[in-house]
């Protein structure tokens, strides 16, 4: 009966220390309207068609069928990775410029290795939390802030 109780208390444990990571790791504040600084300022770019980028009026990219979000409406953080991604490095975490799998199937399906993920750090956690930032292969950039239960294109 003693191992039984010991078995219960540490299936409970475990239980509580899950429970207690994922709400840590949830991101309730979103995307934010912040606008970029001196240091990191977002600017225009062609897509990698040749043609110019999305105008504002577009509300869905029509190759991902994704809704877009104005690199400048990301949150600071952000503006970071993405300096960072662009700059080739270096990256803070072992897990960033990694091999996105995208096994959600919410990007358009390429082939394997297409896609890499990047981390976008949360003010007050003490680890990785739940933001990224997955560029393609052919200059497309995607923002989540729900670790990877739904994204938006990066207008850029």
């Amino acid at each position: 009966m003693t191992d039984r109780r010991r078995l219960v208390t540490l299936l409970v444990a475990a239980l509580a220390g899950a429970v207690f990571w994922w709400l840590q790791a949830d991101d309730p504040t979103g995307p934010t309207t912040a606008q970029p600084t001196a240091t990191s300022s977002p600017t225009a770019t062609s897509s990698p068609t040749g043609s110019s980028t999305p105008g504002a009026s577009e509300q869905v990219d029509p190759v991902s069928g994704l809704p877009w979000i104005d690199e400048a409406d990301l949150p600071p953080q952000a503006w970071d990775t993405l300096d960072r991604i662009d700059d080739g490095g270096p990256y803070p975490y072992d897990q960033d410029d990694g091999i996105f799998g995208n096994f959600e199937q919410i990007l358009p399906d390429r082939q394997r290795g297409h896609y890499r993920e990047y981390t976008v750090d949360t003010p007050g956690l003490s680890h990785r939390g739940a933001r990224r930032i997955v560029t393609g292969l052919a200059g497309e950039f995607y923002w989540t802030a729900d670790h990877y239960e739904s994204f938006e294109r990066i207008r850029r």
